[in-house]
């Protein structure tokens, strides 16, 4: 056995909202573990930009609103276009938001499935006819903690049905592309230090109740994600396909 397994040397990957948080996490590791990486998201950040300047061989970045029917296919041109295959997929971009299920309106529903759930449908078709091309591939789709437990004491009944959802496509996904060469599996995160959780994490009673309610008692980094991920997409999980990788500091096991 081999270390050699964990890198993702002559690989190339593609990850969606990469420009910040676990996804830009997750970019720069694969960068590291040899991949060439195209990131994409909806806008340009410094983070984004500093990578993209360390390594320009390396790295690439394609601006997209996933929600854009078109933009899928686009994403998967573009990949091949610059580096010439697409070996993993790391279904990362995501919204939430909170409030009472009865009050959620019909534009919020709306957003958060186009989002969370259709785009990375479209995008997962479009990488997987690529990766029949060529002989195989992974999927990793981040789903989260969110689509096993409900959430407290924030409430977000269209987010976490999304995330679940994400997982059940993750597992059927791995049925029907076993036998073709193409891992699918899903990274379920608990509560990550990212902008997306930076509010909950300024709210005094919010940050108390996840932090007693997960009993590592802190919060992940967006570079603990990205090691989870690494071990997703890379042969080091050979065996690995329609598994739903929970790293929660122990959220879910009470």
């Amino acid at each position: 056995m081999s270390l050699d397994r964990f890198r993702l040397d002559g690989k190339v990957a593609l990850v969606t909202g990469g420009n910040r948080g676990i996804g830009l996490a997750i970019a720069t590791l694969f960068g590291v573990a040899g991949a060439r990486v195209m990131l994409t998201g909806r806008a340009e950040t410094d983070g984004m930009r500093e990578l993209l300047a360390s390594a320009p061989d390396r790295f690439a970045w394609v601006a997209g609103d996933v929600t854009d029917p078109a933009v899928p296919d686009a994403l998967v041109r573009a990949t091949l276009d610059r580096f010439g295959r697409l070996d993993v997929l790391v279904n990362n971009a995501g919204v939430a938001a909170n409030g009472d299920f009865h009050e959620f309106d019909d534009a919020q529903l709306a957003h958060i499935t186009e989002t969370n759930l259709i785009a990375p449908f479209r995008i997962a078709r479009a990488a997987v006819r690529a990766m029949l091309d060529q002989g195989g591939g992974s999927v990793v789709n981040i789903g989260s903690i969110s689509g096993h437990v409900a959430n407290k004491p924030q409430l977000q009944v269209a987010y976490n049905a999304s995330k679940a959802a994400i997982h059940q496509m993750t597992v059927t996904m791995a049925f029907e592309y076993a036998a073709r060469g193409i891992r699918v599996n899903a990274l379920a995160p608990g509560y990550v230090v990212s902008d997306m959780t930076a509010g909950g994490i300024a709210n005094a009673e919010w940050n108390r109740v996840w932090t007693e309610n997960t009993p590592m008692g802190r919060f992940a980094t967006p570079d603990e994600m990205a090691t989870c991920a690494l071990f997703l997409a890379s042969d080091a999980a050979s065996y690995v396909t329609g598994a739903v990788l929970k790293a929660d500091g122990g959220y879910t096991t009470h």
